[in-house]
């Protein structure tokens, strides 16, 4: 069982929209008025229902580990929208979503980024890697065999959004500026960082696992003791 406790660590946790959206009203009832308009503005009805939850589970748990009702969870939000709190200023927190998953990355004073995709093979993804890679990681990707190429392709997205969103940078941030490993789902590394040397130095970047036919990446900033993973559930309301 989690401990709800904001320390020198890191928790993960992944929700299963298909196991929670029967309790898609109780989340819906839990957001601000601002949410829950945001959460309207959504055309299909999926990304509504994965919006709310994503949004109410976040701020059950915030409330979980802060002690503090949820309604008393109030957000801000960056120049690039990386929500933060108004009310606390050491607590860090970041969200994604990719097909029938959420991923959250919760620790204090402890900057986080958080991405998850879902493999797909129906693109190429020579369109982006051209564009958006660096010069290593094309390198890289062209080393690899073929067949290997797409999952490795998406092993290093996540690597680089996380690492962008834990940086609170949106995509406006030159992605060829930086380099991630993409070979290896055990052990991943922040290669180069061309615009200060020095600054690879002070970022872990870590995969885990979700579910099959998806890839997932932690990027955080210094050392943590320990980073935890949990699977949400139901019980947990």
């Amino acid at each position: 069982m989690p401990k709800y406790v904001l320390n020198n660590n890191v928790d993960i946790w992944q929700l299963n929209i298909s196991q929670t959206k029967s309790h898609y009203d109780y989340f819906y009832n839990l957001l601000s008025k601002d949410e829950k308009l945001k959460v309207e503005r959504f055309k299909f009805k999926k990304d509504r229902i994965t919006s709310t939850l994503a949004r109410g589970v976040l701020r059950l748990l915030l409330s979980k580990y802060l002690n503090c009702p949820t309604d008393a969870i109030i957000f801000k939000y960056g120049k690039y929208g990386k929500p933060e709190l108004v009310n606390n200023k050491t607590a860090k927190f970041n969200v994604s979503h990719a097909g029938e998953f959420v991923v959250m990355a919760l620790s204090e004073n402890t900057e986080v980024g958080v991405d998850i995709e879902q493999i797909r093979y129906d693109f190429n993804i020579f369109n982006i890697v051209n564009n958006y890679f660096s010069k290593t990681e094309i390198e890289a990707l062209h080393k690899l065999p073929r067949a290997t190429q797409t999952e490795a392709f998406f092993r290093g997205w996540t690597r680089k959004e996380a690492f962008i969103k834990a940086k609170s940078q949106g995509l406006s941030f030159p992605l060829d500026s930086f380099s991630v490993s993409i070979d290896s789902d055990i052990k991943a590394e922040l290669i180069e960082t061309l615009w200060d040397k020095s600054e690879k130095s002070l970022w872990q970047i870590v995969p885990f696992e979700t579910a099959a036919n998806y890839k997932a990446a932690l990027a955080v900033k210094g050392q943590i003791n320990t980073i935890e993973y949990f699977k949400y559930s139901l019980d947990f309301i």
